[in-house]
């Protein structure tokens, strides 16, 4: 601004002519940024200071490191006293990345909440809906769902090793992990929590792609993925939509809702004009859907890849998936408790551009939704009493060790409660994969 010949006290900005209200995001001019102390804000005949608790999200030690004396800023106004003609602010961002968010209710398919971007005014796209992009790991739940369809368990071992398969004109697919590491001999449960990708290409290949593309066409997937074992790890594309309407399979004991957004309209007088039902997919056993509950539970646990959810899954009953598509251009996380669904994605509108370094979906996208289902969880007046995901009769309970899924006591350190479909559990006379 002083660059372009104003003055910090001959300033003017436009959206200062016209009325202010607490929620505004307005731009203030800078004009004082010292090293310690608040920061002197002008904003039309307004002045602000602000303090360290208005850019705290910045990480930054001082405003001086923020900004300098004749700088434009946005900041968000708390609170106005017209009589001092003081605001309080907090310093505001413009994101570059968009988001979306979506929460269907398990039992109905009834759409309670929608996010479609960051601003409205900015953008109409709506990436809730309208966003074809690659799924990442959630696409993983729908290969293990085959895999404990088909009579594996949660205890069955799959090597986490390197593998290759030819790709056609002399060309191999080798696939690699996150971590560029190998473990070696895991159970599924295990490789579903850490997210494994090596382990999660074998098991399609062992069931066989157009198996588990079948699967997924049950579970709501409209778009014909192709047969390829990276399919596995989420290189199809599809809508939040497409992924959340699938994740209300798991906790709705195997029957997916489709979903509906309008409830009724109806004309002036009151006649109904229009009314809308989920309408029910059975899409997969209920043993076989509370086995996978269980599992995505541990996503959630301190073990899981969701581990900063943890202490909320400890009050709460919770599971989910996280999601990260290659070069971090797109963080998802989709995750329930007995009655909603709410799915995470986070991206550039450019598939292309990354989110950055380490932006993963445990990091860019299940905070968010931990705040939504904070508020939710607050706002339900069982609060103090949390439901259960229901286990049907024939699920047999035994404790294992996580580490290997040995059968232990109780009292064993390390040990889980593991969910197993009646005939399937360790030592049972089945045709269980071990």
């Amino acid at each position: 601004m002083l660059a372009e010949g104003h003055t910090i006290d001959g300033f003017k900005e436009e959206r200062w002519s016209r009325p202010m209200a607490v929620g505004d995001v307005v731009p203030a001019v800078v004009v004082t940024a010292p090293k310690t102390g608040p920061a002197r804000l002008r904003i039309g005949t307004y002045h602000a200071d602000l303090g360290r608790e208005g850019f705290t999200w910045t990480r930054k030690a001082s405003t001086a490191d923020l900004f300098k004396p004749g700088d434009l800023v946005d900041v968000a106004i708390v609170k106005i006293d017209d009589g001092a003609g003081a605001l309080t602010v907090t310093l505001d961002q413009t994101p570059l990345a968009e988001g979306a968010l979506l929460a269907i209710e398990n039992r109905t398919g009834q759409v309670k909440a929608m996010i479609g971007g960051w601003s409205f005014s900015r953008s109409k796209f709506n990436r809730a809906v309208q966003a074809y992009r690659q799924l990442g790991s959630t696409f993983k739940p729908i290969v293990y769902t085959a895999a404990i369809d088909r009579g594996f368990t949660p205890t069955s071992t799959i090597v986490d090793a390197p593998v290759s398969y030819p790709a056609g004109n002399g060309q191999t697919y080798s696939p690699h992990n996150y971590d560029h590491k190998f473990l070696g001999p895991i159970t599924l449960r295990y490789a579903l929590e850490e997210s494994r990708n090596i382990p999660a290409i074998r098991m399609m290949d062992t069931l066989g792609p157009k198996n588990v593309l079948d699967y997924a066409k049950r579970f709501g997937f409209e778009e014909d993925f192709p047969p390829y074992l990276p399919i596995a790890l989420g290189a199809g594309d599809a809508t939040l939509l497409d992924i959340t309407s699938a994740y209300t399979t798991f906790p709705n004991q195997g029957v997916r809702m489709k979903p509906y957004f309008v409830l009724n309209v109806k004309d002036r007088d009151g006649n109904l004009l229009e009314e809308n039902r989920g309408e029910p997919s059975d899409v997969i056993r209920a043993d076989t859907a509370y086995v996978m509950t269980n599992m995505l539970r541990g996503v959630l646990s301190t073990r899981g890849t969701g581990a900063r959810a943890a202490s909320l899954a400890a009050q709460w009953p919770l599971a989910g998936k996280t999601g990260t598509v290659d070069d971090n251009t797109d963080a998802w996380f989709v995750g329930f408790d007995p009655d909603l669904t709410v799915g995470i994605w986070i991206g550039n509108d450019d598939k292309r551009k990354s989110l950055g370094y380490d932006e993963q979906g445990s990091k860019a996208a299940l905070p968010m939704w931990m705040e939504f289902m904070k508020a939710y969880i607050d706002g339900r007046p069982d609060k103090d009493d949390p439901p259960e995901f229901p286990a049907p009769g024939n699920i047999v309970f035994l404790n294992v060790d996580q580490s290997n899924g040995a059968i232990v006591s109780p009292d064993t350190p390390a040990s889980i409660r593991e969910a197993f479909i009646s005939g399937t559990q360790p030592g049972a006379n089945s045709f269980a994969k071990q």
